[in-house]
């Protein structure tokens, strides 16, 4: 049955950010890929509003081709190898945040979780790639940034670039029913949501602060990139300054860092959190010493150590792992909470000197 131009754009205006039209015009992956990441922020969706003629016509021109090309590589596309990367660190950090508890999960989940964001990339349309070969290169990319959350990137690329290496258009296949389609995209919706929903509910404070650290990690990787980290903070305060444009008031005067620094100190609030919970879990007040935190740390590890509660197993093991968390948490030097101002405030005075002596201060500078 062919498929209309005006149903898929009725679908696209409905739910587009759930991929309505990319499912009926049998674009599995597409759907699956906006279901998961709705619609690509919804940047990806407005974009396809072009498109939606060339797909409609593809997805005709498929139903009526009984084989597809053989020793034929797909052109080489800059757009997908990106989307690759974004959404193979967007799989990785969703691990992160969810799995990250998992014994070897550096090793074994993560690389799997990026794999298959980047091989759900490359099967978006007529295209694929080769399951095995990009699944090997993020299991060998892994070890190299064994225990560091910034390896999340290089496991990406490794992966993008051996997907691309390995680009083929899709073997053509019989249409199958459509509740044959919907059970599988099921299944993978909820595998990829089930750890998050899950953790979120069951793991709350631990969830927020795996959120918290994976974000701070990433503000204070972009300070050693000041034109990255204006991207990102474009990126990141673009909805807020569109409402303030829409509701009267498009005067963006502020100083440089003020809204990028509300966002860290929100971040920072949820890492006092996390060491308050540490404290609480070692038992000890916020203002013990370091050789107070590590006599406690060795006490209650032998009291709770898995092999001397032999009786209570699963119990055991969870306090084991909760003050092993604590301890890392509380071993590492508390940032003081003033220093992304004062950081910022430094390169504000920098530019400013260096640039316009005689002028008045930035807007802002403190």
């Amino acid at each position: 049955m062919a498929k209309g131009l005006l149903v898929t754009y009725a679908l696209w205006a409905v739910g587009g950010p759930a991929g309505l039209h990319h499912l009926y015009l049998g674009r599995d992956s597409h759907a699956l890929l906006w279901m998961l990441t709705l619609g690509g922020g919804g940047l990806g969706w407005l974009l396809e509003f072009w498109k939606l003629p060339t797909f409609v016509a593809q997805a005709n021109r498929a139903q009526g081709q009984r084989q597809s090309p053989r020793g034929v590589t797909p052109p080489l596309s800059p757009i997908r190898f990106v989307a690759q990367v974004i959404v193979g660190i967007y799989f990785g950090l969703v691990a992160l945040i969810s799995l990250s508890s998992m014994v070897n999960f550096y090793i074994v989940a993560l690389p799997l979780a990026v794999g298959l964001g980047v091989l759900l990339v490359a099967a978006v349309g007529n295209q694929t790639s080769d399951f095995k070969n990009t699944l090997g290169a993020a299991f060998l990319t892994s070890p190299i940034f064994y225990g560091r959350p910034i390896a999340i990137l290089p496991i990406s690329v490794a992966a993008s670039v051996t997907a691309q290496k390995h680009r083929r258009y899709k073997a053509s296949v019989a249409s199958e029913p459509l509740s044959v389609r919907l059970y599988r995209l099921g299944l993978a919706y909820l595998a990829f949501t089930g750890p998050l929903v899950y953790s979120a509910l069951c793991n709350t404070a631990a969830t927020l602060s795996y959120v918290a650290e994976t974000l701070g990690s990433l503000l204070n990787w972009f300070n050693f990139f000041p034109l990255l980290g204006r991207l990102m903070e474009l990126f990141l305060l673009l909805p807020y300054r569109i409402w303030r444009l829409l509701i009267g008031d498009p005067g963006f005067n502020s100083s440089y860092f003020q809204e990028w620094e509300k966002l860290y100190e929100f971040v920072q609030s949820f890492q006092d959190e996390k060491r308050q919970l540490a404290y609480q879990v070692l038992g000890l007040p916020e203002w013990a010493t370091n050789e107070e935190i590590h006599q406690s740390y060795r006490e209650l590890v032998k009291v709770w150590h898995p092999d001397h509660n032999l009786d209570q197993t699963e119990e055991a093991q969870r306090h084991f792992l909760e003050i092993q968390a604590a301890y890392e948490v509380l071993s590492q030097p508390r940032k003081h909470r003033g220093s992304w101002r004062i950081l910022h405030c430094c390169q504000a005075a920098t530019q400013w000197y260096s640039f316009s002596p005689l002028q008045l201060p930035p807007p802002g500078f403190k």
